[in-house]
């Protein structure tokens, strides 16, 4: 029986199967699914900015940033054996919650998704599936077993892929 491991917001987790990695609430944030098919194991962003460089390193929860969550949470997941080639993604998240795209404060969501997928390029981790944008929340649970993820939003129901 799977354990539910519960990711928050600004954090990461790795683990093996038959974990079952979850984060609740996402809104502008984005949540990134790493999965290593091969050895059934993986892990579970929760970024809530795409850039850490305008921060000092005194104030910097690195698990807060897309340009260094996926880097380390890549890094872990290598550490235990994973081969980066053997590597695939799945996104979610990057909603437009707040006021309008073309402010800062509204444009989060949309920059989140933006930093997620060059983050990911430059690792060469292909992103096979994703849920992101629009306007609405979204809950992921992601299962290391199968490498499948499941978001569930009040307004739009259950995906899966």
């Amino acid at each position: 029986m799977s354990d539910l491991l519960v990711v928050g917001i600004s954090d990461y987790k790795v683990a093996r199967e038959p974990e079952t990695l979850v984060t609740y609430a996402l809104g502008s944030c984005v949540g990134i699914c790493i999965y290593d098919k091969k050895l059934k194991m993986g892990g579970l962003a929760h970024i809530m900015l795409p850039d850490s460089t305008a921060f000092s390193n005194r104030e910097l929860n690195r698990m807060k940033f897309a340009d260094t969550a996926i880097v380390d949470m890549v890094n872990d997941l290598k550490m235990l054996g994973s081969l980066q080639t053997d590597m695939t993604a799945k996104i979610a998240g990057g909603a437009q919650m707040f006021g309008n795209s073309d402010d800062m404060i509204g444009s989060i969501g949309d920059r989140n998704v933006d930093s997620v997928k060059n983050v990911l390029r430059k690792l060469r981790i292909p992103i096979i599936a994703e849920d992101t944008r629009q306007n609405y929340g979204r809950t992921l649970y992601f299962y290391l077993t199968t490498g499948i993820v499941k978001v569930q939003s009040l307004s739009r129901g259950v995906k899966e892929f």
